[in-house]
């Protein structure tokens, strides 16, 4: 019963070989079976689910009309609020707390009879590329346990992939959707900047945060977005732009499509992702379509620009988890100062302090203009370049990582390596453009190879009808 998107599940649920409860038990029972293993799951919210399932066949049996993700079965990312149930970032300091509200996309999927499974594992407060450093333990790599699955949406996307669920929701801040997708083979999609509303989602950098899908097919990253997208008044960073019918994926060609030249022959991509990489532009060639190499002179600023405004943004946005307002507080407290010190030192992982430290200190009134400033310079230089590419171009192609999935502790000991996984991928975050990573190939391990597409500005139907020419299902 594993089945790869809703249109299967309709099928067979229409055809009546199954219901949506025994759907829910499937799952219910793979998680318990693999969940152990992998660690995707930090909460499983069974009787939640169960009701859900038995309202929907009823519904059907009643004959009256059912939601449009009837028989979705997705996890969320465990830093996406559902009221009367934990949220915690996987972090120490909010372990145990119950959120009070729901917010807006998962609101929009139940209103749509989608069934919320449970709450996934991820690096803390968003913050990894490897899922290692969750307060909960890492989750690991379904093809290969011995290998991370990305970060920071890793059980999001383990548990896609190890058929726990149907579909999940990550977030992305900078690759933390796409980079994991890539790492298991599957789809993985950031949305333009206020497409999907943030209200609910436990913020990291709120100028780069979007939530968005992960799934095995662009039909179901389409219809998904197509719900959660459009105006909410309760962000006010949500666009009003007009919602398309993204979950109709339509096959294109015809189009013109960027090549980044500092990309090409890189040695910081492994063989076997350069290897794909030119035969997806082959591929694309062939099908008609225009490629075209352009220079992009800021790939080596990407990264620091991205992580000096993130931890600027991550340094306010955790303020507010001192032991005081909510959270953790430590024992060993005995006054206000000792209160604040020993609970954040105490709650937070190690990546989470390093980044708070970083913000606060290109904030400081000494370094503000020298890094935080001078930052917000480049990335409008990076914003500008990257629209002048799409006055003549559809698309930028990249690959989603620089390599394959690594082991774990590969690169734990050494930030700046791990930081440079999302060398691909922070472009689309710093600029707003929305971006999709599919799987288009294997390495000589069997390991999933992921190619990036990025489009202008609330073009995510083209961009999805584009990739499924180089989606390799």
């Amino acid at each position: 019963m594993n089945f790869h998107c809703l249109a299967e599940v309709q099928r067979a649920w229409n055809a009546g070989e199954i219901t949506i409860e025994q759907l829910v038990d499937h799952y219910l029972l793979t998680i318990s079976s693999k969940n152990p293993e992998i660690n995707a799951f930090l909460e499983v919210f069974s009787h939640d689910a169960i009701e859900k399932a038995r309202e929907i066949d009823q519904k059907k049996k009643s004959g009256q009309k059912t939601g449009r993700l009837a028989g979705m079965v997705i996890a969320i990312k465990d830093n996406i609020c559902f009221a009367g149930h934990r949220v915690s970032a996987s972090s120490k300091i909010l372990e145990n707390y119950t959120s009070v509200y729901s917010s807006t996309v998962v609101s929009r999927l139940i209103a749509e009879d989608a069934i919320i499974i449970g709450r996934t594992n991820c690096d803390e407060f968003a913050m990894g590329s490897s899922n290692e450093n969750s307060a909960f333990g890492p989750v690991k790599n379904p093809i290969d346990p011995s290998r991370v699955p990305g970060g920071s949406s890793g059980g999001s996307v383990a548990a896609v992939a190890a058929h726990m669920c149907l579909a999940a929701l990550g977030s992305d801040t900078g690759g933390s959707i796409r980079q994991p997708a890539a790492f298991c083979g599957l789809v993985g999609l950031k949305p333009t900047y206020g497409r999907v509303s943030r209200y609910g989602l436990l913020a990291y950098g709120s100028s780069f945060d979007q939530i968005g899908p992960i799934t095995h097919s662009l039909e179901d990253a389409g219809l998904i977005l197509e719900i959660m997208a459009g105006k909410d008044p309760l962000d006010a960073t949500s666009s009003s732009a007009p919602v398309e019918a993204y979950g109709s994926v339509k096959k294109i060609t015809g189009k013109k499509i960027a090549v980044l030249e500092v990309v090409m022959d890189n040695p910081a991509i492994q063989p076997s992702v350069m290897e794909a990489y030119k035969s997806t532009i082959k591929k694309l060639e062939e099908e008609g379509n225009e490629i075209t190499t352009v220079h992009f002179p800021y790939l080596d600023f990407l990264v620091p620009v991205y992580y000096v405004l993130t931890t600027a943004e991550a340094s306010s946005n955790l303020s507010r988890y001192d032991g005081i307002h909510y959270g953790y507080r430590s024992k060993a407290a005995t006054d206000l100062e000792s209160t604040y010190l020993k609970s954040r030192s105490e709650g937070f992982g190690k990546e989470v302090k390093r980044r708070i430290m970083l913000g606060t200190f290109v904030l400081s009134s000494g370094y503000y203009d020298a890094y935080y400033t001078k930052a917000q310079k480049v990335r409008r230089l990076v914003k500008e370049a990257t629209d002048k590419i799409f006055e003549n171009s559809d698309f930028i192609l990249v690959p989603s990582t620089p390599g394959t999935a690594f082991k774990f502790g590969q690169n734990s000991n050494d930030p700046i390596t791990m930081y440079l996984e999302d060398l691909f991928t922070v472009q689309a975050n710093i600029t707003g453009h929305p971006s999709v990573s599919v799987p288009v190939a294997q390495d000589p391990q069997g390991l999933p190879i992921g190619m990036q597409l990025m489009a202008p500005a609330f073009s995510e139907k083209s961009m999805l009808e584009m990739a499924s020419s180089i989606m390799n299902y």
